[in-house]
Parts: C-alpha cells; structure tokens; sequence
C-alpha cells in the first residue's frame, strides 16, 4: 500500500485549483513587494491599516526587550505573562462582557469554544457559508452536527426544533468570502426562543464594524444575553496575531478548565499582547481609519458597478468580484498581477463550486489614488477577459 499524492495534486493543478504561496519581502502595507516584483496590495485583511504602525511596532520591541521573545510554556503552567493578563482585561473591556480568554490562533479559539461546550448527546448547528475553523470544530466536538441554509433564520428554527441536549448555534458575524454580515436579530431570536446559546466569530467585523470598532455584535446593538459566545481574531483589523474568546466569568472558566487547544499549548509572545495593547487604543481612539475605509469601500461599489463587475452584497472591506469559473478568476488575477496589482482568485473548496471569485480587500492605509487605480486597471482588465475565449 502506498499514497498516490502525486496523481491528487496533479488532477488539483488539471482543475485549476492548485495553491502557491507568494513570497511578501516587505511589511505588510499597501504597496508590498512580492516574488521580486513591486505590487498595489488588495488582498490583505490588515483593514486598519495596523500591522506595520511604528507606534505597534515599538510597543512590541518594548514589550520584548521586558518580558523576552517567547511564551515559555502553556497559560496554565508558566505561560501567562503579564501582557497576557492586561491583554485579556483590556479586550474584556472593550467587548462590554465581563472576562476574555487568549489564544494564539483564531482557529484553535473556536476549536477551544465549540469543542468545550457540546459533544455526544447535544447538537451544534451551523451556517453552511462559515469558516471552515467553525465547521472543523463541530465536527469535532462529537455532538449531533448540522448545517442550516446561510443566513437563514427560518432554515435554522427547522434545525432547532429537532435538536437535542444542550444547543449550539455557530456563525461568523463577517463572511470572510462573501463580506456579508450575518443576519443577528433574527438569529439570536431564533435561538434563544428554543433555549440554545449563539456563538458568533466576529474575526472580520472587529475594528471595521461599530462605532467604536466593536463589530457586529456593537453593529446590531445585541449584547452578551444574545450572544453568550463571543470570538474574536487579532491578526486582521488589530494587526498583530491571536485571538480571544470574550463571556461570562463562567463560559471562561469552562474553557479554562476544559478547552484542550487552550490547555496544550504554549502561550503566544507576551510582546505580541504588548503590540495588541497597542493597537487596540489605536482602534478605539482614531475613528477616522474606519471613516476612510467606509468611504473607499463605497466608492469601490460605485466603481465597479460601472463596470459593470458582479458584487456581492458586501457592507464590509471584503469586496468580492464574482466570476464562476476557476480558470477566468486565475486569469483575472493574472491579468491584475500584470498591471501592478495584486488580488488573489479564491476558489473551492474554500468557496463552492463555480462561484470562484477574486476577492478584494480594501484597507484604511489605502489612499483614494491608489483605489481609482485599482478600479482602473480593473476595468482594463475585465475587457481583456470578455475579449479572450472560455477556455484560453
């Protein structure tokens, strides 16, 4: 017996779906350098414009030079620096709820979560649009799992009405390929209308959404007796890296005592907390990144709708352009690519199958300039592609 792993990834390739990474040999910032070449970057998700701010990155060569480079062992054991504990007060603080927990992924956080408060004999329903960590986790998790129609309130009362034990309801607060928000009202009122408790990972809503960059959960008005699980990521709006699990003092100490990716492993670099600190002052107090990034992102509307491109019903600075076909969205990109500018083709898996699109992703360290450029060779572009065959 012997694993064919050639033969997989070359029918990957025949399907144009094949993934490479591009090599960045620059911070990350709106004019990067990639594979040697000098690129208009729009597919970050670094959506304040935080990830290379030298006030973040002093405080992280600050918080090195006092607390070291790395964690040292789990939180429980001789991990949890005191970065971490101010960290986690301060994201408590800002969230409205009474304690939060880090972690060092976004993924291992709703692993943590979904896995620590259901398994066998209760049930975990989920949108069937979210992120694949979600998805991942209540597989996991051993409980009774399903999948209601996206954003689809109705579908999930269905779902609820056959659920068993305790109950689950999952979605991401930003649909991280389709920008949409989640539906929250009327989800959370299905919910607690049946007794289940809602999770929400708001990993592409925090800093973009709210009026102090709280996201959807702010966005919406809800609070913690309608989403009793709260997630959140800090390597996209807070431009550092991690992630945190915000609730009551009691969903905390669950998770503590019982959420095996918090447990079994080591504690992400205290000054990693330090630049987080950081940065989230700095997405509290400048309310004029999110005041720009509005404006890009409804300008980018305007502009591709002038061209005439397929959108998606986006509020958020993920802006998907929708193609179909696998190889089109490549070549679209690669016509980008030519042009100076660099979008990635997301296609399945990640996305299903024939809604392979690029996704476009604005920033607050944008200028307008460089919009109506991207808008420009877009248009360039998209002509190009309607002029060459199907299949080319």
């Amino acid at each position: 017996m012997s694993f064919d792993l050639a033969s997989r990834l070359a029918e990957r390739h025949a399907a144009h779906l094949y993934r490479q990474r591009p090599l960045l040999e620059s911070p990350q910032q709106p004019e990067v350098r990639v594979d040697g070449e000098r690129l208009l970057n729009f597919c970050s998700n670094d959506y304040l414009g935080l990830a290379n701010h030298p006030d973040v990155i002093a405080a992280m060569r600050a918080g090195a030079e006092q607390w070291g480079v790395g964690g040292g062992a789990s939180h429980l054991v001789i991990g949890h620096s005191t970065p971490h504990h101010q960290l986690e007060e301060a994201l408590a603080h800002f969230t409205g709820r009474p304690r939060a927990l880090l972690f060092s992924t976004g993924y291992m956080a709703n692993l943590a979560a979904v896995t620590a408060l259901v398994g066998q004999g209760d049930t975990v329903l989920e949108d069937r649009l979210n992120h694949a960590s979600l998805l991942d986790a209540g597989l996991l998790s051993g409980a009774r799992f399903s999948r209601y129609l996206h954003n689809d309130a109705g579908s999930l009362a269905k779902r609820l009405d056959k659920a068993s034990g305790n109950t689950l309801v999952v979605t991401d607060g930003v649909f991280s390929m389709d920008g949409d928000l989640a539906g929250l009202p009327a989800l959370c009122s299905a919910a607690r209308a049946k007794g289940a408790w809602m999770m929400v990972d708001d990993a592409h809503g925090f800093g973009p959404l709210g009026a102090t960059g709280g996201g959807i959960v702010q966005h919406f008005g809800l609070g913690i007796d309608e989403v009793p699980v709260l997630v959140g990521t800090l390597g996209k709006a807070f431009g550092t890296a991690g992630a945190f699990v915000a609730g009551s003092d009691e969903l905390i100490e669950t998770l503590i005592q019982f959420a095996r990716p918090y447990i079994y492993t080591t504690s992400q670099p205290p000054a990693v907390a330090c630049a987080t600190l950081k940065s989230l002052q700095l997405l509290r107090e400048e309310s004029w990144r999110r005041e720009h990034l509005n404006r890009l992102i409804a300008r980018f509307r305007q502009g591709a709708a002038e061209i005439g491109l397929a959108l998606m019903d986006s509020p958020t600075p993920i802006q998907p352009v929708l193609v179909g076909d696998s190889a089109r969205a490549m070549r679209l990109s690669a016509l980008l690519r030519e042009g100076g500018i660099l979008v990635g083709a997301i296609r399945p898996p990640t996305v299903p199958a024939g809604s392979a699109r690029l996704r476009i992703t604005l920033t607050a360290a944008h200028s307008e300039a460089q919009l109506e450029r991207l808008l420009q060779t877009l248009a360039e572009c998209w002509s190009r592609l309607a002029e060459e065959p199907e299949h080319a």
